[in-house]
């Protein structure tokens, strides 16, 4: 069974290669992350294995993939790039990686917290500008951190948080059994009490736009809202509005729904916005776990697993 990893770069490619084991399956690496879709047929061949870390692969295009029959997608955010059900009727089974980087992603949340909270960001661009603008920051200790979805990524965030002094509460779409050191409370409650607001929602048909215009009403106003799960989930239009408005002190935001973000794009005029390019999982530890996660989910389909 051969495989090929479509749209890696460098750091991914060498790290992919580095963890090869003798007996592994057949894998070439196409070191391009700038392919287009139409370019599959092409690249994959009579591969059956594609490896895919960011390049759509519309259904048409996959079906003129005459020998492909599995996807190792680089994520969990499939969706964004593919339609895993219309794929499985097409016999292309999608397989997602889970977990490889949730300290990372974490991490980062915390950090754009942090500079909601601080204004750190804004500083710099002042100071550099030669403007000295000093703003009133916020406290976090002390504060109510609420987690939108609680899987991995927020358990490590709220671990991190606990630490810095913070109550940390949270609400999941399915019912979680009791966690040491979170308090599980309905959304609106969630979102009245929240100083800081962190989204850690899968991007999914019922999910897609969750945070409405009335969800970012209904939060506390001055709110910091945090956005390291998928741009879809929320009301881009209500969100800025908020932001404008002041409803929202701060947003720190990691996705968007139109990736790489226009430099036109109305975020980019905001003050008090902090973007970051969609880099929150990119950490040495967490693309060694990934590229581990990627070699077993082909070890396991050339064994017919």
């Amino acid at each position: 069974m051969q495989g090929v990893f479509v749209d890696a770069n460098e750091s991914l490619a060498d790290i992919f290669e580095k963890l090869q084991k003798p007996g592994d399956p057949e894998v070439r690496i196409h070191r391009d992350p700038d392919i287009t879709p139409e370019q599959y047929p092409e690249i994959l061949g009579d591969a059956e294995i594609a490896i895919v870390d960011h390049t759509a692969l519309p259904t048409p295009i996959a079906k003129k993939c005459g020998a492909l029959k599995h996807v190792v997608f680089l994520g969990t955010g499939a969706r964004s790039y593919m339609n895993p059900e219309e794929l499985a009727e097409t016999g292309i089974h999608v397989h997602l990686i889970k977990g490889y980087g949730d300290t990372a992603v974490a991490e980062c949340a915390i950090a754009l917290m942090w500079e909601g909270a601080r204004g750190l960001a804004k500083m710099d661009r002042g100071i550099r500008a030669g403007n000295w603008l000093r703003d009133d920051a916020v406290q976090l200790t002390g504060k109510t951190l609420g987690l939108i979805g609680y899987g991995g990524i927020a358990a490590e965030v709220a671990r991190i948080a606990r630490g810095s002094g913070m109550r940390v509460t949270a609400w999941n779409r399915t019912p979680k059994k009791k966690v040491t050191g979170v308090e599980f409370l309905e959304l609106d409650d969630l979102l009245a009490e929240s100083d800081v607001i962190s989204l850690h929602l899968l991007l999914n048909d019922e999910t897609r736009g969750f945070v409405s215009r009335g969800c970012i009403e209904a939060m506390k106003p001055g709110v910091i809202f945090v956005n390291t799960a998928r741009g879809a989930i929320v009301d881009e239009e209500a969100m800025i509005e908020a932001l404008e408005t002041g409803h929202i002190r701060h947003a720190g935001l990691d996705v968007f729904n139109i990736e790489p973000l226009p430099k036109d794009h109305p975020l980019t005029s905001l003050p008090n916005v902090t973007l970051s390019a969609h880099s929150a999982f990119r950490t040495p530890e967490a693309s060694v776990n990934l590229m581990s996660a990627a070699w077993d989910h082909c070890r396991r389909i050339a064994k017919g697993g």
